[in-house]
C-alpha cells in the first residue's frame, strides 16, 4: 500500500468507503448486518496493522510517541479534526477531539452504522503496527454519539500498562 504525502487521510477514507460500501451492502444482505460488520471489521483492522507497519518502516530512526505526534497532521489534513491537544511529550500524547469529519462524512455516505469500523477501530490497530510500545485508550468518540473523542496514547511501561 502505498501512501501519497499529500492526499490526507480523510480523502483516503472517502474513497476506501466508496468502494466499501457496496461490498458491505451485499455481505449484508447475504449473511446479515452481524456477519457483515465482523468482515468489514476484520479486514479494516488487518489492512490498519499493514498500514502502520508500513510509517513505521519509513522512519529511519525507529518509533516513539513524537514519531507519531508528527504524522498526525495526516489525520487532521483538509480540516478533518478539531483537535485539543492535553499532553505531549516523549511518553504521552493525549488528546481529545471536538469536531470528527470523519464521522460526518460517514454519515453522509450512508455508512453511520459501520463509520466505527472504517475510521475509529483502525486507531488502535494502527498503533499496534507502528509502535506496539505505544498503548492507545479511549472511552469516547463522536462517531459513538458522544461530544468528544478522548485519545490517550502512552508508552508502555515493562508490565505493559501506559505511563
Amino acid at each position: 500500500m502505498s501512501h501519497d504525502p499529500e492526499l490526507g487521510i480523510l480523502a483516503r477514507r472517502r474513497i476506501e468507503a466508496e468502494i466499501i460500501k457496496p461490498i458491505y451492502e451485499i455481505l449484508k444482505r447475504d449473511f446479515g448486518a452481524g456477519r457483515a460488520q465482523a468482515v468489514i471489521g476484520e479486514a479494516v483492522g488487518q489492512a490498519a496493522v499493514a498500514a502502520g507497519r508500513e510509517f513505521a518502516a519509513q522512519e529511519p530512526d525507529g518509533t516513539s510517541v513524537e514519531s507519531f505526534v508528527a504524522l498526525q497532521r495526516l489525520w487532521e489534513k483538509d480540516d478533518a479534526l478539531q483537535v485539543e491537544v492535553l499532553v505531549s511529550d516523549h511518553e504521552r500524547y493525549h488528546y481529545d477531539v471536538t469536531r470528527c469529519r470523519y464521522a460526518e462524512m460517514y454519515q453522509q455516505m450512508g455508512l453511520g452504522e459501520i463509520g466505527h469500523l472504517l475510521s475509529c477501530n483502525r486507531d488502535s490497530e494502527f498503533i499496534v503496527g507502528y509502535a506496539p510500545q505505544v498503548k492507545l485508550e479511549r472511552s469516547s468518540t463522536i462517531m459513538s454519539g458522544k461530544p468528544r473523542c478522548d485519545f490517550r496514547y502512552a508508552l508502555k511501561h515493562d508490565d505493559g500498562e501506559p505511563a
